[in-house]
């Protein structure tokens, strides 16, 4: 499902104009579950308490926001005094990626980076706007595999994602673009909320993640 299931004639119509397109976006931004954001958030910040590793991964627009993401949850939180946050995208290393797809499967392209890495305690953070995602999914097994920690940010109800992650960001649209807008959106206020708790020493708003 790359694009997701085909749109009613009537709702392709009104997503046309930009118009019809951003009180689109502003419906599903105003119905996003901020209380599984603010759990993502919690999350993170005890992976940087303990000193764990963060792993991002994608396809597509979701590989490009992997690194968009790991720049700057990795660069844009570092300050003097304070340590770096250990982050890194497994969408970045084109050889890599491609040298495994070639040997082995694109399915195993993600699993097969982790595996040699991943440790209890890390983060596996999965982006795919279906959730159905082959190599994302089987990135999220090599993780649990590892006892680490796994979140997805999705769309269209989770898919098969939603079942392999401990925390997840479901984004409740059917349309990809609307979906891929909205996990941009999610990133940068998940950037933001870690970045002053990380510049503060100070806890996340949420609470229920234990420390």
């Amino acid at each position: 499902m790359k694009n997701g299931p085909l749109l009613g004639i009537t709702q392709e119509k009104e997503l046309a104009s930009p118009e019809g397109y951003l009180r689109g976006i502003v419906d599903v931004l105003e119905q996003l579950p901020v209380s599984a954001i603010d759990e993502v958030v919690d999350r993170l910040w005890q992976a940087y308490r303990q000193d764990r590793t963060l792993y991002l991964f994608g396809n597509g627009g979701s590989a490009a926001l992997a690194s968009h993401a790991a720049c700057d949850l990795g660069k844009g939180t570092t300050s003097p005094g304070k340590k770096p946050f250990r982050v890194v995208s497994l969408t970045d290393n084109v050889s890599l990626i491609t040298a495994w797809a070639n040997d082995t499967s694109y399915e195993n392209i993600f699993a097969a980076q982790l595996r040699p890495f991943i440790e209890e305690g890390d983060i596996a953070f999965a982006i795919s706007g279906s959730g159905n995602s082959p190599n994302v999914l089987n990135g999220l097994r090599a993780a649990r595999d590892g006892s680490a920690s796994t979140i997805g940010l999705t769309g269209f109800g989770g898919g098969k994602m939603k079942s392999l992650c401990d925390a997840c960001i479901t984004v409740p649209s059917e349309n990809m673009q609307h979906i891929e807008d909205s996990h941009l959106c999610i990133m940068h206020a998940v950037f933001l909320a870690f970045r002053q708790c990380a510049l503060s020493a100070s806890e996340p708003r949420a609470r229920g993640v234990p420390a």
